[in-house]
């Protein structure tokens, strides 16, 4: 009698288009582990990062508003989660391999530092003349899975660990599945979108101040722009080996991330908190650096360096806040006024 496994991947062979990545075909894993009766390789991969606690962490981490008051604005954990919509809504939509998609989606955002873009910045600045040559937060996710994670990594699927490494849209080195290249557009959009969404709740932007001309193509509100992104990538990919936007939809898509670089990513009031942030990152990365054997060890055989921004990395902003205000910030005691 067949496994649900089975039955599963054979479901993939009869309905997943020619390209797609199907879960009997991975590389596998770095360990070779049995298969599991009831998951795909991929689906296991999935339920491996939702049960870590570097998933967990992400629900404290920034996406772009640090420390806000409301409670509705977006971290890093949601951002993950409308990732992980969009990209299956896209998958579903290509025949791509739902579940391989959903894993690389999940696990995308692992290694990212506390406050966000800022903290990885500030990161890659402090590494820059170091042997480690600055710091991207895919490559410490990948990281995250193969090492970190539990003291020995989630020995995750080849197909995933690539994805998770290669997410970002700009990286130099695309993903080798469909899926992986799923992920980068989805990510993408959504940050785009939630972004807009949030500025918009905060004050920092006006409906009137998006640039009409990208609304026009894109549409007029959250949803309908996501719609419009999400839609044109499965016409123009669908059947063929390939995942990308139409000429139009893309320029408006670049168009409104250039905007919102400009007028909301850098010098807004969404990020007057950043130079503090900057500076408590930069603080903790010199105390741990001069006092290595206080960043907990993961590892015995990586270096002191290591040690320190895979501390750094993996704090949440408030866990980050708390170690400095401990090692920094005096802390009030009774004086004993007895014989005064």
């Amino acid at each position: 009698m067949q496994t649900v496994r089975e039955r599963l991947e054979a479901q993939e062979r009869d309905f997943l288009a020619p390209h797609a990545t199907l879960s009997s075909a991975s590389r596998g894993r770095k360990e070779p582990v049995e298969p599991c009766p009831l998951r795909t390789e991929f689906q296991r991969d999935r339920d491996r990062i939702i049960h870590s606690k570097a998933f967990r962490r992400l629900k404290h981490k920034t996406q772009v508003f640090i420390a806000p008051e409301g409670d509705h604005y977006r971290t890093r954990l949601t951002h993950t989660l409308e990732v992980a919509q969009i990209a299956r809504t896209i998958a579903k939509g290509l025949r791509l391999n739902e579940d391989l998609t959903e894993a690389i989606a999940l696990g995308h955002d692992l290694g990212h530092t506390p406050f966000g873009h800022c903290g990885e910045h500030t990161l890659s600045r402090l590494l820059k003349e170091t042997p480690l040559g600055g710091f991207i937060h895919g490559h410490q996710s990948l990281r995250v899975v193969e090492h970190l994670e539990g003291g020995k990594g989630l020995n995750l699927t080849w197909e995933v660990r690539d994805g998770i490494r290669n997410h970002s849209h700009d990286s130099q080195i695309p993903p080798s599945t469909l899926e992986g290249r799923v992920v980068s557009f989805a990510d993408k959009i959504a940050y785009i979108n939630h972004d807009v969404d949030d500025a918009l709740r905060a004050g920092i932007l006006r409906q009137e101040d998006l640039p009409q001309d990208c609304l026009e193509v894109l549409g007029y509100g959250h949803s309908q722009r996501i719609g419009t992104m999400v839609g044109d990538i499965i016409r123009n990919s669908y059947d063929k080996p390939i995942v990308a936007m139409s000429p139009p939809i893309k320029e408006a898509t670049e168009k409104l991330y250039r905007f919102l670089l400009d007028r909301v990513y850098v010098g807004s009031r969404a990020k007057v908190e950043e130079a503090k942030a900057e500076r408590l990152v930069r603080i903790l990365f010199e105390y741990f650096t001069e006092h290595p054997d206080l960043a907990p060890v993961v590892h015995p055989d990586d270096s002191e360096l290591w040690r320190v921004v895979d501390y750094i990395a993996g704090m949440t902003d408030r866990y980050a806040i708390a170690v400095f205000q401990r090692l920094f910030v005096p802390e009030p005691w009774n004086l004993n006024e007895e014989g005064f």
